[in-house]
């Protein structure tokens, strides 16, 4: 049952992996960016929204999509 790219458990995501994340003010259009994680800002262990990240771009959002490359 368990996605391993399911960007709503803490656990998939990994400082340095590949993920699509939407931005606070890209959340009404959608709009995804990638890029690679440098922290893992949600404490708990899983979201309804997708756990919040830090990308090494500096951009902040909650994970929708993790990349495999």
């Amino acid at each position: 049952m368990n996605n391993p790219t399911d960007g709503r458990i803490r656990k998939n995501i990994s400082i340095g992996a590949l993920v699509e994340v939407v931005q606070k003010q890209d959340q009404r259009s959608g709009v995804l960016t990638e890029g690679y994680v440098s922290r893992i800002l949600t404490k708990s262990p899983h979201h309804p929204h997708g756990i919040k990240v830090l990308l090494t771009s500096g951009s902040v959002g909650r994970v929708k999509n993790i990349l495999v490359d």
